[in-house]
């Protein structure tokens, strides 16, 4: 029986024809490193809430960032959940610093207090991104919850006081907020920050609130535009490469960079090829595993599949595949397309025709929300919520986690 070879790598070619072979090491690599969060946001790609039990320990989390060390990447995107609530945070941040691993955090902004905006500013190799989802707080709390926005807010300004420099205001595009976008750049500029715009995915809650919130054909021009106008001083972090298939393309890589350049370790270890499919079908391996982070990361056979140059697909005969790659492959696999076929979010508008079509949209991987939504829950999540996720108020909580975010934590 002949045995395929893997592609070859070749010699010379593009920086994306390379990278899409993989490298050694991610160079974007994203840590949930806990499910806990004080908020209920409705579009949650991890639906978050409570804490999972498993979590890493703190010394378990030590030895992945010594991990990182040794394979030499550069820095780490942090989240969660809300990172902060992890009580051995700022240890972990502090030990990541000094073993040269930048770090990235993600905040909705609700323990940066003067004191730890200060610790921030005098520490090297971190940078802070504030969640915040609407320019003003009845667009923002409505996806957010009550009283977000005044938090994230006064988290910028604390920041600011103290003297960060250039923190990031991180913005997930809606349809609510699309319209908004010249109001965040103008936050971003009074509080010294850089807007970051990302794009909103059918992942987690997400999925329940997916055709409420994503932006519409228009929209998506308006913010393609509104992009190529402002150039370089917006980040996107390549969220938006099914754009370019409107004619020009965006700065970036315009590329799917799953197991071949970004990945996503779990709070428990668990590494997915991206960051926006926590699912079964994007799990390769655990950091506990034999080898840890850099055997699933160089030895993994979904990574190895994942870092065979893609074929066009259903889209080859589109003169735009070259521009969007085909689109995002999270975005496809939560709403049932095939994962070679267009993005549903297509603007040639072979999406919307794909969605139409018979589609088996797959069951959300994991589900962390909390058993009783609180007082301060945003109103999509109320409105979006599947029937099966919201239990008779009668009922109590079936174990200590669906109160308390942190129940049972040990650091």
């Amino acid at each position: 029986m002949t045995v395929a070879q893997p592609p070859i790598r070749p010699t010379g070619g593009s920086l994306i024809q390379q990278f899409e072979f993989g490298l050694d090491a991610p160079i974007c690599l994203t840590w949930e490193l806990t499910y806990a969060c004080n908020l209920e946001c409705a579009h949650c790609l991890s639906s978050s809430g409570r804490r999972d039990p498993r979590e890493l320990t703190t010394a378990q989390c030590r030895a992945v960032i010594d991990e990182l060390q040794r394979m030499q990447v550069f820095y780490v995107n942090v989240g969660g959940g809300e990172p902060t609530i992890r009580p051995d945070f700022w240890e972990l941040l502090d030990y990541a610093v000094s073993h040269q691993v930048g770090v990235k955090f993600s905040t909705n902004g609700a323990r940066l207090t003067p004191e730890r905006a200060a610790q921030l500013a005098a520490t090297d190799y971190v940078d802070v991104q504030i969640s915040l989802d609407g320019a003003t707080a009845e667009v923002n709390d409505r996806v957010r919850g009550t009283g977000s926005y005044d938090t994230a807010i006064a988290a910028l300004a604390n920041l600011q006081a103290a003297g960060f420099t250039d923190a990031k205001i991180s913005v997930v595009c809606t349809r609510e907020n699309i319209g908004q976008l010249d109001e965040f750049a103008a936050l971003a500029k009074e509080y010294g920050a850089t807007l970051r715009l990302t794009r909103l995915r059918p992942a987690g809650r997400g999925a329940d609130v997916w055709d409420q919130l994503h932006p519409l054909p228009g929209q998506q021009r308006e913010l393609y535009e509104w992009l190529l106008s402002h150039g370089d001083s917006v980040l996107t972090g390549d969220s938006f490469f099914h754009l370019s298939a409107f004619g020009e393309t965006l700065p970036g890589l315009n590329l799917c960079g799953a197991g071949r350049v970004v990945c996503l370790i779990d709070p428990i270890g668990d590494v997915y090829a991206c960051p926006f499919a926590i699912h079964d079908e994007f799990l390769a391996g655990n950091v506990a595993g034999p080898g840890g982070f850099a055997a699933v990361w160089q030895q993994s056979p979904l990574f190895q599949r994942l870092r065979v140059p893609q074929s066009g697909g259903a889209c080859a005969s589109c003169a735009a595949f070259g521009s969007c790659r085909g689109g995002c492959m999270a975005a496809k696999f939560f709403t049932g397309l095939p994962l070679d076929g267009p993005d549903p979010e297509c603007v040639q508008g072979h999406g919307t025709a794909a969605l139409a079509g018979a589609r088996a949209v797959p069951a959300s991987g994991q589900d962390h929300s909390r058993s009783r939504p609180t007082r301060n829950a945003p109103v999509l999540l109320s409105i979006g919520r599947r029937p099966a996720d919201t239990p008779d108020p009668a009922t109590p909580p079936t174990h200590a986690c669906a109160e308390s975010p942190l129940a049972g934590f040990v650091p």
